[in-house]
Parts: structure tokens; sequence; C-alpha cells
């Protein structure tokens, strides 16, 4: 009940402890990123799930997309996409968001097999989304069941961000404001479809580069806990 008060470099250590022999505790015996790293020094994923729902405790995790940053600038060759087989039929509610249908997830691979995939794109980085609420809490919970500890990276996210500019300009937020496709216009980037998870992926680091410039003048010369969520 207290760990929110927490360090994130304690919440790791923590986990650490907790986590069996394997792909979680190689990751969380990786060092995280200080937060006083120079942002142009960052290794940052941007990462976006797309699930059979709401509930981490109860849904499952269907794709994941990422492309990585390096020295505030997108590497578009190292972009992922994978889908996620699951054991059970994708509810019709969500597959008419996402278009994931069946057949197509029993292409994809195990969870197991996904996380290892994510793990290892991330230790030692910063993970960028929108929302972090989705991805941070989906991979904790499949990393508890499967490995017996939670996921604890650094993370920025847009969102969060975006209500911080938001609040500092004394501007009232309407709902939908913070979604991440309302929210693009605004810096004039370009329109993607949606709810998929590479182009999400994609889109929010494009928003990420913009809003940094907003808010900082020269955004590579910065420190990582300007932009810092968690």
């Amino acid at each position: 009940m207290f760990s929110r008060f927490l360090s994130l470099d304690s919440l790791r250590k923590r986990a650490l402890a907790k986590a069996e022999p394997g792909i979680l505790h190689d990751y969380l015996s990786t060092p995280l990123t200080s937060k006083t790293t120079q942002c142009q020094q960052l290794s940052i994923v941007s990462l976006d799930l797309e699930t059979t729902g709401l509930d981490p405790n109860k849904d499952k995790i269907l794709s994941f997309g990422l492309v990585e940053m390096n020295h505030m600038t997108i590497k578009l060759e190292t972009a992922r996409h994978q889908l996620i087989t699951i054991d059970e039929e994708i509810p019709e509610e969500s597959a008419v968001i996402h278009q994931i249908t069946d057949d197509q997830a029993a292409t994809g691979v195990s969870i197991q097999d996904a996380l290892q995939e994510l793990l290892q794109h991330m230790a030692g980085k910063v993970m960028l989304v929108h929302y972090s609420a989705i991805e941070q809490k989906f991979i904790s919970a499949a990393c508890e069941k499967l490995f017996g500890a939670p996921f604890v990276i650094p993370i920025i996210d847009t969102l969060v961000l975006a209500q911080r500019i938001f609040e500092h300009r004394n501007h009232t937020i309407q709902p939908g404001d913070l979604r991440l496709f309302n929210l693009r216009p605004r810096y004039n980037l370009p329109n993607y479809k949606a709810h998929n998870a590479l182009s999400d992926a994609v889109a929010t680091a494009e928003l990420f580069l913009a809003m940094a410039s907003e808010m900082v003048p020269q955004p590579s010369q910065c420190q990582l806990k300007r932009f810092l969520t968690r």
C-alpha cells in the first residue's frame, strides 16, 4: 500500500527480490535510467498495446507496437509490430476498435515470447506511452502472473504532459482533448489510422518530440526529469 511513496529504483529492487530467475529477473537487474540523464543521451522506446479490454486483471494483450528513439530522434528502422495469440475468442466490442480478428491473433506469438522480446527492448531504457495506465498495468500484470514480480520502468506519458501544458496555459480541458489523435492536430502532425499498435507508437513518438520542443527551447539539452511522469 505504500509503494507509491517509494522511489522507482526502490520498486525495481523490491521487484527484483521477488522475480523468478529468467527474463524479468535479468531485466530488473539492469539499472534504471537516471532522471538526471541528459535527454540527448536517452534511449526511449515508444510503445503501444492493443488489448481485449481495459482491465489488466482479466483482459489480454493482443498486440504490441514499438519504435525506438535515440538522441531525441525517432529510429524508424527499429519499428516492430507483433500479434499475440490468446486462449479465448476476442470480444466483438474490442475487435471493432482494433480490427484484430481471431484468425489474425492465432498467427501471433505467446504472451511469454512477446514479453521476452519487450523486456529485452526495454532494459535500461525509458518507456514512452500515451496513457500509461494501459501499458504499465497490462505488462506488469502479465509479468506478475508469469514471472512473479511487477514491471518497473521510467515512464514519459504524453497524456500527462499534455495535461500539464493545458493547465500551465489555464486552458479548460474538454472531454476528448487529451486523446492522442485529438492532440496531434494541435502540432500540425499528420493523421494516422488509430488503434494499430505500431502506428500509435510512432504517433506517440512524434507527439512527444513536438511537445518537448514546445515545453523546452532546446529539449535535447535538458534532463529526463523535465518530462518524466513516473
